[in-house]
C-alpha cells in the first residue's frame, strides 16, 4: 500500500507526486486516460495569469511563487530526464489595458516587474503588430513553457523513481469510506474493477474533481469550462514575446509557431471544436498580428478547464475526512499555479510549514461560506477590469 494515492495525472497530479516523492513518500498516481492528455496539454503555457491584478491576492500569491520556481523546475527536469520543457522568458505585453493604474499598483505591492510603454516603444519591440495600439503594460520576466514537453518530462521523472507507481486508463468510480476515513478507491482499470488503497488520497482530477467527489457526499463547485485554441505555423519570427488584447493572446514558440487562445464556453464535458470558435480566434489573431492572415493554421483543439468560484483553487483537507485532500479548481491558471499549489498541498499533507498562507484555499472554510455559491464559476475576470466583477 502506498502512502498516497493521487487521482488525476495532469500537471497538478504530476507535480504533487513529484513533491511527495522528494519528501520521501511512496505514491501511486492514477489517470483515467493518458498522463497529461487533458487541460494541462491543451493550455497555452503562459507562466502568468492574464491581467493578474484582476484576480484575488490568493491567486497572485501562488502565481508569483510558481513563476519564480519554474526556471529551477525546468532546468532540473531537463538535467534529470533529458527532456527540455523549453521555458522561454519572452515577456508579455498587455495591449491597451484600461485599468493600468490598478495594474501598476498591483505590481508594486507584489514586487513584480511591470512598466507602462507608450506606442512608439511598443512598435519598436513588436513592429509586426496591427496599427492603432496606444500603449501596453510590459512584464519582461513572464515566460511561456511547452506544456506537452513539461508533462512528458514530469512523467519520465516519476518513472525514474522506484517510489512512484503510475497507472493509466484507470477511471476512479468511487471512494469507499467509513467514519471519515477513505478505506479504498474503486476503479475501472482496463475494463476490470479493482480496489485501490493508500494511507491518504489526493484528488487532482481537474474538471472531473467535482463530479468525482459528489459520490462521497461532497459538493465541491468545480465544473468544466471549455476553451478552444489554434496553432499557426510561421516560417519566420513574427513576434518576440506574448501579446494580449481583450482577453485573447498570441504566444510565440521557439520554432516560430504561434498559438492563439482562447474561448470560454459552458459546454459540460464536450470537447468538440466548432467553426464559430475557429472564426472568432482567427479574427482575434489577425486583429493583433495582420501577417497571420497569410500563415497556415495547422491545429485547432479544445480542453476543459476546472472552473471554480473566483478562480481560486481548492487546496487542502476535505471537510469530514481524515485522509482525503484536494488540489483542483485552478480554472485558467492550472499550469501557471501548479508548482506553488503542489508544494502547498505537499506541505499540508506531510506536516511541513507552508510557505504560503493556506487559509484562502482551505476547502472547509470556503465550502462553509454562505456567500460562496453566489460567485459565478465561468465569470471571466481576466478579460475585463476587476471593478466590473465586484
Amino acid at each position: 500500500m502506498s502512502d498516497f494515492l493521487i487521482c488525476g495525472g495532469g500537471i497538478s497530479g504530476l507535480l504533487v507526486a513529484r513533491e511527495l516523492v522528494l519528501a520521501g513518500a511512496t505514491v501511486h498516481l492514477v489517470e483515467r486516460g493518458r498522463i497529461g492528455a487533458e487541460a494541462s496539454w491543451a493550455g497555452g503555457g503562459i507562466v502568468s495569469p492574464l491581467y493578474p491584478w484582476r484576480y484575488e491576492d490568493a491567486v497572485s500569491a501562488l502565481a508569483n511563487q510558481a513563476q519564480d520556481a519554474y526556471p529551477s523546475l525546468a532546468g532540473s527536469l531537463y538535467a534529470e530526464t533529458g527532456i527540455d520543457p523549453e521555458l522561454n522568458e519572452c515577456g508579455l505585453l498587455m495591449l491597451d489595458a484600461e485599468d493600468h493604474v490598478e495594474a501598476l499598483d498591483w505590481a508594486s505591492r507584489f514586487g513584480r516587474q511591470m512598466s507602462l510603454w507608450q506606442a512608439d516603444h511598443v512598435y519598436r519591440h513588436e513592429p509586426a503588430l496591427a496599427e492603432g495600439f496606444t500603449q501596453a503594460l510590459a512584464m519582461p520576466k513572464v515566460a511561456n513553457i511547452r506544456n506537452p514537453r513539461l508533462l512528458k518530462a514530469l512523467h519520465q521523472w516519476l518513472r525514474q523513481h522506484a517510489s512512484a507507481t503510475i497507472t493509466e486508463n484507470c477511471e476512479v468510480l468511487g471512494l469507499n469510506h467509513t467514519g471519515g476515513t477513505v478505506q479504498s478507491v474503486s476503479a475501472n482499470v482496463g475494463g476490470q474493477k479493482k480496489s485501490l488503497t493508500a494511507s491518504h488520497v489526493v484528488i487532482t482530477a481537474g474538471a472531473w474533481a467535482g463530479s468525482l467527489l459528489k459520490a462521497a457526499g461532497l459538493n465541491v463547485p468545480i465544473e468544466p469550462v471549455k476553451g478552444q485554441m489554434m496553432l499557426y505555423r510561421a516560417d519566420r519570427q513574427l513576434l518576440r514575446g506574448i501579446v494580449l488584447n481583450q482577453g485573447r493572446y498570441l504566444i510565440p514558440r521557439r520554432d516560430n509557431h504561434i498559438l492563439i487562445g482562447s474561448t470560454l464556453e459552458a459546454a459540460g464535458f464536450d470537447k468538440t471544436t466548432t467553426q464559430q470558435a475557429y472564426e472568432s480566434l482567427k479574427i482575434s489573431a489577425e486583429r493583433m498580428l495582420p501577417a497571420l492572415a497569410d500563415v497556415p493554421i495547422v491545429n485547432h483543439w479544445a480542453g476543459l478547464r476546472p472552473g471554480a468560484p473566483r478562480g481560486v483553487p481548492f487546496i487542502g483537507a476535505l471537510p469530514g475526512f481524515k485522509n482525503l485532500s484536494i488540489n483542483a479548481g485552478h480554472y485558467r491558471n492550472g499550469l501557471v499555479l501548479a508548482p506553488a499549489s503542489a508544494a502547498l498541498l505537499a506541505d499540508l499533507v506531510t506536516g511541513r510549514r507552508p510557505k504560503i498562507d493556506p487559509r484562502p484555499y482551505d476547502p472547509a472554510h470556503r465550502l462553509a461560506n454562505t456567500s460562496f455559491a453566489s460567485h459565478s464559476i465561468i465569470a471571466d475576470n481576466s478579460a475585463q477590469p476587476r471593478t466590473q466583477h465586484r
